[in-house]
């Protein structure tokens, strides 16, 4: 679930997002926080609920200094949910609030702007390429939309195997933050039954780059982000994360952006990027707004 805000505060607009997820093995929720001011999401509060409350705690950094943090909802049965952020400098005996929201429900007919979400304009990267890129801030707008999905996967990377799989799937992808963040929501049915992901991307407007984070639904973890930027129509992502226990870089290439057929390429490296290995590649094809189902 993503949650999207917008408000006003003392140094000016307020513009954030939540994403919740959920691991059905340990039954906890994930809440993942970012900022428009440089879309970097944030280790999340892990937690649950109980005797409809929901606490959920990290460990995290104010003013450099190691603190617990805690979310704290409440009136979850109301119409007006209540929310709480606070700080511990003394190992949870001891809280202070620093953030209290207090929601109001808006029903669907009063027409708000939140209450149903915007559908994907399939034609924005055309837009995009007509009036010029804002350094960057709207690279991924050929994403959004709905997809047919082809993937190709090899089996036991790195490892000299050159078995592939072949599968199928489907996605579709809308803007948050008037597109300088995305959610796209992914799934196929694979060798190993259903798969159901999702890709959180967000721009950072001090660097220009983005960061693309990705979580499935089998434990609704967010995943290192890969971090990287588009030059000349091809846009290259770097993150560094373990495989079998070994560390190795990963790098996304997404190519033939400007077409209704964008092509994905995932590699891994364990020789600090002076060789790569392919090991995922994506084919998509759009879904006209005539044919959508489902969306």
């Amino acid at each position: 679930m993503l949650d999207v805000s917008e408000g006003t505060s003392a140094n000016g607009p307020v513009e954030s997002l939540m994403l919740y997820t959920y691991n059905p093995q340990s039954h906890q929720w994930y809440i993942y926080f970012a900022n428009r001011k440089d879309g970097k999401v944030g280790l999340p509060n892990v937690g649950e609920f109980r005797d409809g409350q929901g606490e959920f705690f990290v460990q995290d950094t104010l003013n450099g200094k190691w603190l617990l943090n805690r979310y704290l909802w409440s009136k979850m049965a109301s119409s007006s949910p209540h929310f709480e952020e606070s700080w511990s400098s003394d190992g949870g005996r001891t809280w202070e609030p620093v953030r209290i929201v207090d929601l109001a429900r808006v029903s669907d007919h009063t027409g708000n702007a939140h209450s149903t979400p915007a559908k994907p304009d399939e034609n924005a990267w055309k837009s995009t390429q007509a009036s010029g890129n804002l350094n960057g801030e709207r690279d991924f707008d050929f994403e959004l939309g709905s997809w047919n999905i082809h993937l190709k996967r090899r089996l036991r990377p790195l490892t000299g195997s050159n078995t592939w799989v072949d599968f199928d799937g489907t996605s579709m992808t809308r803007k948050v933050w008037d597109g300088r963040a995305q959610i796209e929501e992914f799934e196929t049915d694979g060798a190993g039954g259903h798969i159901e992901g999702l890709t959180l991307r967000t721009y950072n407007p001090q660097t220009h780059e983005w960061r693309l984070y990705w979580a499935n639904s089998k434990d609704g973890i967010l995943v290192v982000p890969q971090i990287g930027k588009f030059k000349d129509g091809v846009g290259e992502f770097y993150a560094q994360d373990t495989l079998n226990g070994k560390s190795i870089f990963i790098r996304f290439i997404w190519s033939k952006t400007d077409t209704n057929t964008p092509h994905f390429e995932q590699s891994f490296s364990d020789d600090g990027g002076k060789t790569w290995e392919v090991n995922w590649i994506t084919n998509q094809t759009r879904v006209s707004k005539s044919t959508e189902k489902g969306h």
